[in-house]
C-alpha cells in the first residue's frame, strides 16, 4: 500500500508539473514582443545616428565599435536564447563606456603632446597659420558677414562659422575646411543681404561675438589663393596670406618680414632661433617623452617624494579617523536603550548630504586666522591656512567632518546584521564590553566594511575637489608657486600640467597613469589582506 501511494503521489506531482513546463514554453503576450522590438529599434536608431556623426568626424575606430555594439544588441535581444547575456550586456556596455574607455583614452593621450595649441593636425595648423595671416587684396569684393556656430554647439566654445553673402547674392558657410554653398530656401537674410539665420547654425549676438574676439582674430576661411577674413561685425574681405607654406622645403615664410619658420617640436619656430614660435601647433605622437618628463623634470623630481608621503598620510589618516569615529557613533546609537535614535542618526548624516563645494569653502573660512569662527570661539591666534602643519591638520579635520557620516551609515548597517546571540555568547564567556568589541564585533565588522575602506582610501588618495576648494593645495613655502604644503599628487599634477598658460593634457595623462598604478597596487594589497577576514565568517 505504501509503494502504491508513493507511485500515486509521484504521478500527481508529475501531472501538476507538466502544465507549469508548458506554460514556461509558451510565447509571451503580443504587447511584450512589440515593446521589445520598439526598444531594439530605438537603440539601433540612436547608434545609427552616433555612427553618422562619427563618420563625419572621421573617427573610424569608434564607428567600428558602435557598429559592433549594434550587432550585439540585435543578436542578444532579438532571440530567446542567451538569457544571462540579456542581463549582463547593459552592465558590460556601461563598464566599457564609463571605465574601460576613459582608461584607454587617458593612456593613449599620455603618448601625445595633446594640449593648448596642439589640438589639430599639421595640415590644419598650416591652413590656420596661412588663414590668420590674410591681408586684403586690393580691389577685392566684400562679403556681408554674420558669425555663427553649428547648431547644438556651445556659442562660447563651438566651431566658428562665417555666414557669407557675396556681391551677387549667393550664400555660403565658411569654416576651416573652406566655403560651402547654402541653399537659399534654408537662409533668411536682411535688406542688405546679410544672413540673419540659417538652418543648422546658431547665429551669435554682438556680445557673444565680442566674447570670442580672440578666437576670431586667428580665424579665417581658407581659399585657393588665400582666405576670407572678418573686418568689423558685418563684413569680410578676400585676402592673401603673408605667411606662405613651402611644401618642398617644409618651411613657412613671412613675406612681410622675410623671416623663415621651420618645424620643430610640433611648432613652427624661427629658423634663426630668434623670437617666439607661431601660435598654431599640431598634435603628434611623442612616445615616452611625457613619462620621461614626469620622471626627470627637476620640479617634479624635487617635490614628488614630499607630495607622495603627504598623499599617503592624508588618505590613511582620513580613512582611519573617519572609520573609528563612524564606528564608535554606530556602536553608541545601536544600543536599544537609547531613546530617539532615529532623530540622532538623521542629524549625524547631514554633513554627508551637503555638497562638498559648499562645505569645503565654509570650513576654509572658519579656519581664517583673523575672521574665522574657530579662532574667534577658542580665543586662539593660529595661522591655520598659512602654516604648513596647521594647514594639513585643518584639512584632516575638515575631511573628518565630511567623511564620518558615510562610515557611520556603513557601520550601522553592518552592526545590525550581526546576530545578538554573538554578543550574548561573548558575555557568557566572560568578555567585557571592550573585549567584545575588539575580539568579536570588530572582526565581523571588518568583513563587511573592509572593501569599503579600500574604496575610501582610493577616493581620498585622489580627493582633488576638497584640496582645491579648501586652499588650492597651499600654503606655498620658499617663494615658489609649484608645490603646495597640502598638495596631493592629483592637485599637484593639475597645477604643473594644466594650471599654466599652455595646458599639456599629455603630461597630465602620464602623471594620471602613474597615480593609477600606485592606487591599483595599494588596492590589490588591501584586497588580499581583507580576503583573510573571510575566514571569520
Amino acid at each position: 500500500m505504501s509503494q502504491q501511494a508513493t507511485h500515486k503521489g509521484d504521478a500527481e506531482v508529475g501531472h501538476l508539473a507538466e502544465p507549469e513546463h508548458l506554460e514556461y514554453g509558451t510565447r509571451p503576450p503580443i504587447w511584450v514582443t512589440v515593446v521589445k522590438w520598439v526598444l531594439i529599434a530605438l537603440a539601433l536608431a540612436v547608434l545609427l545616428y552616433v555612427v553618422q556623426e562619427l563618420i563625419e568626424a572621421g573617427h573610424w575606430l569608434m564607428v567600428i565599435l558602435a557598429a559592433f555594439v549594434a550587432m550585439c544588441i540585435l543578436a542578444v535581444y532579438s532571440t530567446r536564447r542567451a538569457v544571462p547575456l540579456k542581463y549582463l550586456l547593459p552592465g558590460l556596455l556601461f563598464a566599457l563606456a564609463l571605465q574601460i574607455w576613459p582608461l584607454v583614452y587617458t593612456v593613449s593621450l599620455s603618448f601625445t603632446n595633446y594640449g593648448d595649441g596642439h589640438l589639430i593636425s599639421k595640415e590644419e595648423a598650416i591652413s590656420a597659420i596661412e588663414a590668420s595671416s590674410v591681408r586684403p587684396v586690393e580691389g577685392s569684393a566684400r562679403f556681408s558677414l554674420n558669425i555663427a556656430v553649428p547648431e547644438g554647439q556651445d556659442v562660447a566654445t563651438g566651431d566658428l562659422i562665417y555666414l557669407l553673402t557675396d556681391p551677387d547674392g549667393n550664400f555660403f558657410a565658411g569654416s576651416l575646411q573652406g566655403l560651402q554653398p547654402l541653399d537659399a530656401e534654408t537662409v533668411e537674410a536682411g535688406m542688405t543681404g546679410r544672413i540673419t539665420s540659417a538652418d543648422g547654425f546658431t547665429v551669435l549676438s554682438a556680445s557673444e561675438v565680442n566674447a570670442r574676439s580672440a578666437d576670431l582674430a586667428e580665424f579665417a576661411v581658407p581659399t585657393e589663393t588665400g582666405g576670407i577674413k572678418q573686418i568689423g561685425l558685418s563684413e569680410a574681405f578676400i585676402g592673401e596670406p603673408t605667411k606662405v607654406w613651402d611644401e618642398a622645403s617644409g618651411t613657412i615664410t613671412d613675406t612681410l618680414t622675410g623671416r623663415v619658420y621651420v618645424a620643430e617640436g610640433a611648432n613652427f619656430v624661427p629658423q634663426d632661433g630668434v623670437g617666439p614660435p607661431l601660435p598654431q601647433g599640431w598634435l603628434e605622437n611623442v612616445g615616452f617623452d611625457n613619462y620621461t618628463e614626469a620622471l626627470t623634470n627637476p620640479t617634479l623630481r624635487a617635490g614628488f617624494i614630499k607630495v607622495l608621503v603627504w598623499n599617503f598620510a592624508f588618505a590613511a589618516i582620513t580613512v582611519i579617523s573617519t572609520f573609528l569615529l563612524g564606528m564608535l557613533l554606530a556602536l553608541l546609537f545601536n544600543d536599544s536603550r537609547l531613546k530617539g535614535r532615529g532623530v540622532y542618526r538623521s542629524l549625524l548624516i547631514l554633513p554627508y548630504a551637503l555638497p562638498i563645494y559648499v562645505t569645503a569653502l565654509v570650513w576654509s573660512s572658519m579656519f581664517n586666522q583673523d575672521f574665522g569662527l574657530i579662532n574667534s570661539v577658542t580665543g586662539l591666534d593660529i595661522n591655520w591656512l598659512g602654516d604648513p602643519w596647521m594647514a594639513r591638520l585643518a584639512l584632516l579635520i575638515t575631511n573628518l567632518w565630511l567623511g564620518f557620516p558615510y562610515m557611520f551609515i556603513v557601520c550601522t548597517g553592518a552592526l545590525q546584521s550581526i546576530p545578538g546571540e554573538v554578543r550574548e555568547a561573548a558575555a557568557i564567556d566572560g568578555a567585557g564590553p571592550f573585549r567584545t568589541v575588539r575580539s568579536v564585533i570588530m572582526p565581523l565588522l571588518l568583513v563587511a566594511v573592509g572593501p569599503l575602506l579600500i574604496a575610501s582610501f582610493a577616493f581620498n588618495f585622489n580627493n582633488f575637489g576638497l584640496v582645491f576648494l579648501f586652499n588650492e593645495g597651499g600654503p606655498f613655502i620658499g617663494g615658489q608657486s609649484q608645490i603646495g604644503s597640502t598638495d596631493l599628487l592629483i592637485s599637484w599634477a593639475y597645477r604643473l600640467a594644466l594650471g599654466g598658460t599652455q595646458p599639456n593634457f599629455g603630461l597630465a595623462s602620464a602623471i594620471a597613469v602613474f597615480i593609477f598604478f600606485i592606487v591599483a597596487l595599494i588596492s590589490y594589497q588591501g584586497f588580499r589582506s581583507t580576503k583573510a577576514l573571510e575566514d571569520v565568517n
